[in-house]
């Protein structure tokens, strides 16, 4: 393969990145590229260019094109090194925060053949012990596909889809079972497995753990942020998701901040506006909702890149989480810098140091100004900043991370130098002021008419509070009517239960031979003493046509009255045959036919009496 396509690869990857916010930059290229044309030659495209246009006029190719790349990919542990991560780190954090007897709910959406939830199943064993499991643990584990869910709810795995699991853990949570192994009853237990739809449904709520790994890319950029919202409302406080390898969240950070971006496990952002919570509760498909075309959002967003001076944010982990527009233009950064360490990023120690800056802000909690920044630009020009560092924390305990403002005082630097010699430079700059308290006053009213419209989202919110009541009373009426139809179906149960139990009596108490045949002349009932004469047993004989057994009757002679029976061209026929019961001996047999009726009084079969002579 040439350069050129090697570089319009690389721009496909990035209009996937882009497009959807999935990183596939880190699968191997030869595979990945022989994924992509795999799914190229479905439509007969022979070059990358043309399929990237393909892609940009045809977003219905996204799904059948993860699909391709992630092909076969299900398996126990996949990704080994961020199961890892979060057994080690996310997972203890989250069993230390929570006291030892209390409940642990984890959702596993997208769960496909289970192998996903048995792997959080077994974690969770190891961590806490089989017994705790049993008690504290229930995990969620949800799809569409309801072929998968048959599968996953059996437990039961080839050797091969083994081979990833250490011995000690496959010969602990697994029996062998024939050719195949079964989850560990204890196990099984734990795992709720349920067809649900992550845009329909409700979510699953008080979450401890989400996990929805390399499921989110099937889905278009307004469906993600809806499914996000609701992910948001089903977390608890300081809940953990953990998605897959390929997503990244990036145009997310008002909701999910990152613990660990390298192995995509985020925590929950803990306040979300009213407004938007509001959000999660829309079920309906028909309309246009979607969390990023919240009007609090937007107007966040749209007054965080407004911002006259720039501005970063960097989470408590270290990774640049923010940038407003003046800052991506003054230390030419780009959404690609957006998930990245701060280390590594040149605006780290470029025009100072800020990481041992931040480290201080962190420690003593508190802000740090450093003013008259010497900052040098192309062609020997000279910028001052005023550089201040801010930490961000909730309720004065909890850090976020930090924010990091960078004031251009240039301007004010060349009014100080022409003070003593221009007065009128000095009026300019009060006018200045003057301006920016103007702007600072309008700015109040605007704030104070977003004051007004969370009043009104209030009373909207108290308005759904109100019809989720009265639909919580109509589902209890509802269960009151299935209940007392339970009650009426298990006592016409227990009714034929009876009924069956005492026709077998009557069967079995008859000396002389009954069979039953319906009007195909297939054998529905056969009692023992006609097990008795003939020799076959009554599980050998059912289902099948009686013309077919190859016994000591002669069965063909049976044929004509059976049907004068069935016709009802004779009422009662019967006759005498000879035959050979199941010792050889031979008998005479009389054999009398009698009409099978329904309720209707429609024939629906022969009942024949065999008694010998």
């Amino acid at each position: 393969m040439n350069s050129n396509d090697d570089r319009v690869f690389e721009a496909l990857l990035d209009f996937l990145r882009q497009s959807r916010g999935f990183d596939f930059t880190g699968y191997k290229r030869s595979t990945l590229k022989r994924r992509v044309r795999k799914q190229m030659h479905s439509h007969n495209i022979d070059n990358f260019s043309d399929y990237l246009d393909y892609l940009e006029v045809h977003p219905e190719e996204f799904s059948p094109l993860f699909n391709t790349i992630l092909i076969n990919v299900t398996s126990f542990f996949r990704d080994a090194s961020a199961w890892e991560y979060f057994e080690r780190h996310t997972l203890q954090n989250l069993l230390n925060a929570k006291p030892p007897q209390e409940k642990i709910r984890i959702w596993s959406a997208g769960c496909a053949s289970g192998e996903e939830p048995y792997t959080l199943a077994m974690i969770l064993a190891e961590a806490i012990g089989v017994e705790q499991f049993r008690q504290r643990v229930k995990i969620y584990a949800t799809d569409m596909d309801r072929d998968a869910l048959v599968q996953a709810r059996q437990g039961t795995y080839h050797p091969q889809q083994l081979e990833v699991l250490p011995n000690e853990l496959r010969e602990k949570y697994f029996q062998p079972v024939g050719e195949r192994w079964v989850v560990d009853s204890d196990l099984r237990r734990g795992v709720i497995f349920g067809c649900h739809d992550l845009v329909q449904h409700a979510p699953i709520s008080r979450l401890d753990l989400l996990v929805c790994r390399n499921t989110l890319m099937y889905f278009n950029a307004e469906t993600q942020s809806r499914i996000l919202a609701r992910f948001h409302f089903a977390l608890k406080e300081r809940g953990a998701l953990f998605l897959g390898k390929a997503e990244m969240l990036l145009t997310h950070t008002n909701l999910f901040t990152p613990l660990s971006l390298q192995h995509r496990i985020f925590t929950k952002v803990a306040q979300l506006e009213l407004r938007d919570r509001l959000m999660v509760l829309a079920q309906g498909t028909d309309e246009d909702v979607s969390y990023r075309s919240s009007p609090n959002v937007l107007l966040r967003e749209a007054a965080f890149n407004k911002l006259p001076i720039a501005q970063v944010v960097v989470d408590f982990n270290g990774i640049l989480v923010l940038a407003n527009q003046q800052a991506r233009s003054m230390f030419r950064l780009d959404l690609q810098d957006i998930g990245k360490p701060l280390q590594d990023l040149e605006i780290s120690y470029r025009p100072l140091e800020l990481r041992s800056r931040i480290e201080r802000v962190y420690r003593d909690r508190t802000s740090v100004m450093e003013k008259d920044v010497v900052r040098h630009l192309p062609e020997n020009a000279v910028q001052y900043l005023d550089v201040e560092l801010a930490v961000l924390e909730e309720n004065g305990s909890d850090l976020f991370g930090a924010s990091i403002t960078f004031m251009d005082v240039t301007r004010y630097h060349d009014l100080q130098e022409q003070l003593h010699s221009s007065t009128q430079e000095l009026e300019t700059a009060n006018e200045e002021l003057q301006s920016s308290n103007e702007e600072l006053e309008t700015t109040n009213e605007e704030l104070q008419s977003t004051n007004e419209e969370l009043e009104t989202t209030n009373e909207e919110l108290q308005s759904t509070n109100e019809e989720l009541e009265t639909m919580n009373e109509e589902l209890h009426s509802t269960n009151e009517e299935l209940q007392t139809i339970n009650d009426e179906l298990r006592l016409r149960t227990n009714d034929l239960n009876q009924a069956n139990a005492f026709l077998y009596s009557i069967l079995t108490s008859l000396q002389n031979g009954v069979v039953v045949v319906n009007r195909e002349f297939n054998i529905t009932s056969w009692n023992e003493a006609a097990e008795d004469l003939w020799g076959l047993r009554a599980d050998e004989v059912e289902e099948r046509s009686i013309f077919s057994l190859d016994i000591g009757l002669p069965v063909d002679r049976l044929r004509e009255p059976m049907r004068q029976c069935l016709a009802g061209e004779q009422e009662r026929p019967q006759m005498i045959v000879d035959a050979v019961n199941r010792r050889g001996r031979s008998i005479q047999c009389c054999v009398s036919f009698n009409p099978l009726r329904d309720h209707n009084r429609e024939c629906q079969g022969v009942i024949l009496m065999m008694e010998q002579m």
